[in-house]
């Protein structure tokens, strides 16, 4: 019973990595710019890639996702903030690994009120805070014939420009969301009475758009601003 609490967390590993996914912002405090801090404003489509993997611990064990990625667009000044798609698995395409085995799949698309707030103090060297909100994933563990947990709610992470040196991947030159050990909280309609109230969330992504709207080609660096 314990090894099924402990990967039926893992689905939303990867999403709060959603959440995380894309830069947004408030008002006239934030702006969300091509390339640098003095390139032209960037409103539309952005995409965001897991880097590494995402893990999920609870009291009694983890679980991970190493393949996750999330579509979706946002305002230039960081408001609207929506996921239209997002997909979370492990080694091309297969179930997320732990103890035992788990597929994941987004609810209730697209998971719209996201925001970015440019922070201008840098807190805990970060660039922007960066909330997911609504989102809903469903967890299905292989066993007992497939128990299924779903996790959901607000998500906020801590934004990071692409020459920030404290960036959680130091070896990715594009713009970041880092999350560490956030709660995320079980949505009990739908759950199995077996999966765990909350889960810790670790995950990293780069965030790009696209160089022409509405193209496809997601190569375009990001970078946010007051």
């Amino acid at each position: 019973m314990a090894r099924i609490r402990q990967f039926a967390s893992v689905g939303i590993a990867a999403t709060a990595a959603v959440a995380i996914a894309v830069p947004s912002a408030s008002a006239a405090t934030t702006t969300i710019r091509r390339d640098s801090a003095t390139g032209a404003a960037y409103s539309g489509n952005v995409r965001a890639s897991l880097l590494g993997s995402a893990t999920v611990s609870t009291s009694i064990g983890s679980g991970s996702c190493n393949e996750s990625v999330m579509n979706g667009s946002v305002s230039s000044n960081g408001t609207g903030l929506s996921v239209s798609n997002a997909t979370f698995s492990s080694n091309g395409g297969g179930a997320c690994t732990g103890t035992t085995t788990a597929t994941i799949t987004a609810q209730n698309l697209p998971w719209s009120g996201g925001n970015v707030t440019f922070d201008s103090a840098h807190t805990g060297n970060r660039d922007a805070s960066v909330t997911i909100a609504n989102f809903r994933v469903k967890a299905v563990v292989n066993i007992f014939g497939g128990i299924t947990c779903i996790y959901g709610g607000s998500l906020t992470a801590n934004g990071y420009n692409r020459d920030n040196t404290h960036r959680p991947v130091t070896t990715n030159n594009q713009a970041q969301v880092g999350i560490t050990n956030a709660t995320v909280n079980k949505v009990s309609s739908g759950s199995n009475f077996l999966c765990p109230g909350t889960a810790s969330v670790t995950a990293n992504y780069q965030l790009q758009g696209e160089v022409t709207a509405g193209g496809g080609n997601f190569t375009q660096a990001l970078y946010v601003t007051s």
